[in-house]
């Protein structure tokens, strides 16, 4: 489903480089619930980005789904994004004038479905996470866990092959946080491939495999067997 193999990414800072990935070797099968873990620094949510389609890589080969990806204009990007990948932020990243129907509902939009269906599916994926009696709420009427559980419908509304969340439960507390976890491993079963950029070692421990970066650089890749 992902695989990247020698990644390197640098960033310019005046006339020196800032080298963050240092040849990165990863492989991701479908199904998989992988979380990447790393302190401040350690080159997880650059990785993330380039994994998003939201950053470029400067050398190596990443391919998603069988397709390399390299030196895409942001149309093309955009339209792999919109068919392979489903976003989950720290920060939710919702629209506060749009209700959660509508939040929902809008990567449809971007996929041209029409209105009548587009909120019948929104509505089917808010019920999944259990917040159907809230379709009609703002995001201001809505609790941090409630949020989180929104951004999950809207990633998952397009049916993507993978979901990538960002710190999902950073911006929670640990009951909350809970919640959001358990539904990230119901979808899980459910056959999606998920991939979760974390700093706390709890979230970690709660996915099926362990990717700990420092320093741009993979230290370690096991598998939990407990949760396998």
């Amino acid at each position: 489903m992902i695989e990247i193999k020698n990644l390197h990414k640098s960033y310019p800072i005046g006339k020196d480089k800032l080298h963050v990935l240092k040849g990165l070797n990863l492989s991701i099968k479908e199904g998989e619930f992988v979380s990447i873990m790393g302190s401040s620094g350690s080159g997880k949510s650059t990785l993330l980005n380039i994994l998003g389609l939201l950053d470029e890589h400067d050398e190596g080969e990443y391919i998603l789904n069988g397709q390399v990806i390299q030196k895409l204009n942001e149309k093309k990007a955009a339209i792999l994004r919109n068919k392979f990948l489903g976003f989950v932020f720290q920060s939710f990243n919702l629209i506060n004038y749009k209700t959660a129907l509508e939040n929902v509902s809008l990567p449809l939009y971007y996929s041209g479905v029409g209105r009548k269906e587009r909120q019948k599916i929104a509505m089917e994926y808010l019920e999944k996470v259990e917040l159907g009696a809230w379709a009609n709420h703002l995001p201001s009427e809505m609790s941090g866990g409630q949020k989180q559980r929104v951004a999950i419908a809207r990633a998952l509304v397009t049916q993507p092959k993978v979901i990538l969340a960002d710190e999902p439960t950073g911006a929670l507390d640990s009951a909350t946080s809970s919640a959001v976890m358990q539904i990230l491993k119901d979808i899980n079963k459910e056959g999606m491939t998920i991939l979760v950029i974390t700093h706390e070692e709890d979230i970690a421990e709660q996915t099926k495999r362990i990717v700990r970066l420092k320093d741009g650089i993979i230290m370690s890749d096991e598998l939990q067997l407990q949760n396998a």
